[in-house]
């Protein structure tokens, strides 16, 4: 199982609406996810710059890097990219972090 770690950035003044949306995130995506081995993913978010920090476990990482491939995931993308900093595909600006610990 790989643990995986990234941050994107949130427009400001769109938690609530950012919060809205993943409180009634699309079955169909968390079905997805879930058959993409992805595991025990949180959000967080840093209040004083909009930094969300993402985490989750992987224990496939090959569809994990096929979701972007998917109509559902970019039919997400689609539906986020008004709120948050998006590429030109509308998937989110992320930045991937390297891990330097970790307590079991």
């Amino acid at each position: 199982m790989k643990r995986v770690a990234f941050t994107m950035k949130l427009h400001n003044g769109q938690l609530s609406e950012y919060k809205k949306r993943h409180d009634e995130i699309w079955p169909e995506l968390v079905s997805l996810l879930k058959e993409s081995g992805i595991s025990n993913y949180s959000i967080f978010l840093n209040e004083e710059d909009n930094t969300l920090f993402g985490v989750l476990e992987s224990s496939d990482e090959t569809a994990r890097e096929n979701l972007a491939n998917s109509p559902i995931m970019k039919k997400w993308w689609a539906y986020m990219k008004d709120i948050m900093d998006s590429n030109p595909d509308h998937s989110p600006v992320s930045t991937p972090l390297k891990e330097v610990f970790f307590m079991p």
